[in-house]
Order: structure tokens, then C-alpha cells, then sequence
């Protein structure tokens, strides 16, 4: 029988976290661990976990960001399947029953995601068509910007095992990083149905704190490109998608009068023109 393991990295949202944690708590199949990883918080975390949710497997460490949260709770990990859930979001109350339910009934997937609830300053906004979710093998869907939503999948561990862990490297993006990785080789179970409500609008989102995000994207573009693992359809559409992406990032530069990256990205830009021309 299938087994779950939640993974919930934090830092100083001691709040938010209780409301994390009870959507856990509250589902119709219930996790067979609870993983809090507490990113060297400075707030009473620690303290309120310990006295309210004694049965969470608490890690501590010091503060080295949300990949390496979410990779300290992944290697402590003891079952099977690995949902992720951030600890602004919240779970449906059957969100792990129906994500496991889809997996067992086509075995042949070993990741799965599905459709969410966005909540912006309180309010129900609606997505846009850009971050459509979708399933079957969806690397080029992925490319423009993240549509899976680290909260709203369900993982087996062979895929970690195979692709490796989140980039901690990547002070943002480390999502984007991952899925292109693993959707370059897998294939991808879609749920149609809102399971997750996912909170924006705060200040300690990573969005707010970083000007310019496709840089990172730009890396992560460049990091796959160099890796020779995509097939040549695949391969073509990463390259077309970094020089558009390079091109909006050096408009962006010029307008904010930012020269950070400038002269990298523009020799990386010529490298991916040239090589668009000799392929």
C-alpha cells in the first residue's frame, strides 16, 4: 500500500504554518509523516510546534533558504510518495486521497499535479491563460514560467533519485528548475480540480524580494541547454525561449539603468544566436 510523507519548509511564519498544518491534519487520507523543516526561524516556531503538533518531525537548521529546507526534508523522508506543501498554502481536505487515488489508477506516472485557488491580498483572483495547468509530457508548456506548483504535487522518491534535489544555488526559480528537469524526462499526471488554495500578496515572497526573476529562469534555461538531455524538439524550444527571455531581461536592465548580468547575458545571447544558426 502506497505511503505519504508531507514535506513543509518554513521560516518565520510560525501563523501561517498552523494553517498549514491543519489542512494537513484535516485530510480524508491521512499523511504517514509529517516533515517540518524550520529554516533557523526567529519567530516562536519552534516553540509553537513543539506544544501544538507534537507528532510533526521537526528539523531545525540554520537559515540557508527553501531548497535546502525542502532537500533536508526530502532526505528524511521514510515512505514512498513525497507531497510538498508551502507553509503559506493550504490543502483541500482531499487533496491526498484523490492525488493517490490518480496515481494507483495509472501507475505508469510518477508525479502528479493538479489545479489550484488563488487567494492575492485576500481576495479570489482569477489565473491567467499563461499558467493553464496541464498533463502528459509538458517541458515546452514548462519553459515560459512555472506552472507546477510546488504545494500542488505528489512526488516518488525515484524521481529524486534520478534528477536530483532542488538547486540551492538558486536563491529563487528553484521550482522552474526542478519541473524542467523532470518533465524533460517524465511525463506528468494532471488533476482537473482545485486541491490546494494558494496565498500571495505577502512580503517574504520570494517575487517581491528579487528584481528581474527570469534571471534565474536564464540560468536554469542555460544550466538544462548545456546538460545534452533534451531530445532536439525540446532543445530548440529552450534555446528560442532563452534568447526571448535574455531580450526581455536586457530591456528590463536599460529601462531600470541595472548593468548586474548585462555583459554575461548578452554574450550568452550571441552564443544562442550563433548556435540558432549553425544547428
Amino acid at each position: 500500500m502506497s505511503s505519504i510523507s508531507v514535506v513543509i519548509p518554513t521560516y518565520n511564519r510560525s501563523v501561517l504554518l498552523e494553517r498549514a498544518l491543519d489542512s494537513v491534519l484535516a485530510q480524508t487520507l491521512p499523511a504517514d509523516e509529517i516533515i517540518v523543516v524550520d529554516d533557523g526561524s526567529t519567530d516562536n516556531t519552534v516553540s509553537m510546534l513543539k506544544s501544538r503538533y507534537p507528532g510533526v518531525n521537526l528539523i531545525t537548521q540554520d537559515n540557508r533558504g527553501v531548497s535546502a529546507a525542502r532537500n533536508a526534508g526530502i532526505a528524511a523522508a521514510r515512505h514512498d510518495w513525497i507531497a510538498l506543501l508551502d507553509s503559506d498554502d493550504v490543502w483541500h481536505q482531499n487533496k491526498l486521497e484523490k492525488q493517490l487515488q490518480g496515481l494507483n489508477n495509472s501507475p505508469e506516472y510518477l508525479i502528479c499535479h493538479c489545479d489550484e485557488t488563488w487567494i492575492r491580498n485576500g481576495f479570489r483572483v482569477n489565473q491567467m491563460n499563461k499558467h493553464k495547468k496541464v498533463g502528459g509530457y509538458i517541458f515546452q508548456h514548462c519553459l515560459p514560467l512555472c506552472v507546477i506548483s510546488p504545494s500542488a504535487v505528489m512526488i516518488h522518491r525515484l524521481l529524486f533519485d534520478e534528477i536530483g534535489l532542488f538547486d540551492e544555488t538558486l536563491p529563487a526559480c528553484e521550482d522552474y528548475d526542478l519541473w524542467l528537469r523532470l518533465c524533460s524526462r517524465y511525463p506528468v499526471l494532471y488533476i482537473e480540480e482545485a486541491l490546494v488554495t494558494k496565498y500571495g500578496g505577502h512580503d517574504d515572497q520570494l517575487s517581491r524580494q528579487y528584481w528581474g526573476m527570469d534571471r534565474f529562469r536564464i540560468q536554469t534555461l542555460n544550466k538544462i541547454i548545456s546538460s545534452d538531455k533534451l531530445n532536439d524538439i525540446d532543445h530548440d524550444a529552450a534555446i528560442k525561449m532563452m534568447r526571448s527571455k535574455i531580450n526581455i531581461y536586457l530591456a528590463g536592465a536599460e529601462k531600470h539603468d541595472n548593468t548586474e548580468h548585462v555583459n554575461d547575458f548578452k554574450q550568452l545571447l550571441e552564443k544562442y544566436s550563433w548556435e540558432a544558426i549553425t544547428s
